[in-house]
C-alpha cells in the first residue's frame, strides 16, 4: 500500500503544469494533521511548492533544474478549481493590448473571489478583488479591454477607446459595445461615442 506522500505525489503527476493541489482533497486518506504533515515534508523535500495557504503545485523539472510553474498556468488551474474569474490586471491588460509600453513590475491579476498573494518561486503574484463590472466578461480580450480602460482612467477614455476599436477584432469590439450598459457611465459614453463614428 502506498504511503500518503507517495499518493499525493502520484496525484500531482497526473495534473498539467500549474495544476493545484489542496490538502483537503486528501482528508479521505488520513487526519488533517497527517495530511498537513505530509504536505510539509513534500515541500521541504522540494517535491511540492506552497504557493499560498492551502494551495500547492509541483515544480517543473527542466534542463536547468527545478522551477515554479508558469504563472498563467497556475492562475488558469486556480480559476477552474475555484469556479471564479481570475484575469489580467489593468496594467498588464493595457500592455497586452498594446495600449501602453509600460510594463508592470508586479504581476497583478483580478478576481471575482477573495484576494490572495501567491509565491511562485521568487515571483510574488497578487490576486486582487475587482468590482463585478471589471470581471463580468471573464478572462477574454473584451474583458481585458474593460480592465485596461479602467486602469488608464477617465481622462484617457476617448483616445483609449479609439485605439481599442482599431486593435480589437470586430467580434471583440461588438462584445465590448454590447456590454457598455454594465460599465461606469464615463466608459459607456466613450464607447458609445466611438461606436457612433464606426
Amino acid at each position: 500500500m502506498k504511503s500518503l506522500p507517495e499518493t499525493i505525489i502520484e496525484h500531482s503527476r497526473l495534473l498539467p503544469e500549474g495544476g493545484a493541489l489542496a490538502p483537503k482533497e486528501f482528508l479521505y486518506l488520513a487526519s488533517r494533521a497527517a495530511v498537513d504533515q505530509a504536505f510539509s515534508r513534500l515541500v521541504k523535500g522540494g517535491k511540492l511548492m506552497r504557493v499560498s495557504r492551502g494551495l500547492y503545485v509541483a515544480p517543473v523539472t527542466g534542463r536547468f533544474g527545478k522551477r515554479a510553474p508558469a504563472t498563467e498556468k497556475v492562475i488558469s488551474a486556480m480559476a477552474s478549481k475555484s469556479h471564479q474569474v481570475i484575469a489580467l490586471g489593468g496594467a498588464r491588460a493595457a500592455n497586452a493590448l498594446g495600449l501602453t509600453q509600460q510594463m508592470s513590475i508586479r504581476e497583478v491579476f483580478v478576481t471575482s473571489g477573495r484576494p490572495r498573494i501567491l509565491q511562485l518561486g521568487k515571483t510574488q503574484v497578487r490576486i486582487e478583488h475587482a468590482p463585478q463590472w471589471q470581471v463580468a466578461l471573464g478572462a477574454t480580450i473584451a474583458g481585458d479591454a474593460v480592465r485596461a480602460l479602467a486602469w488608464l482612467g477617465k481622462p484617457h477614455a476617448q483616445e483609449t477607446v479609439a485605439k481599442l476599436r482599431v486593435c480589437l477584432s470586430s467580434s471583440d469590439w461588438q462584445i465590448l459595445k454590447s456590454h457598455r450598459s454594465n460599465l461606469p457611465p464615463w466608459m459607456a459614453e466613450a464607447i458609445g461615442r466611438e461606436a457612433a463614428f464606426a
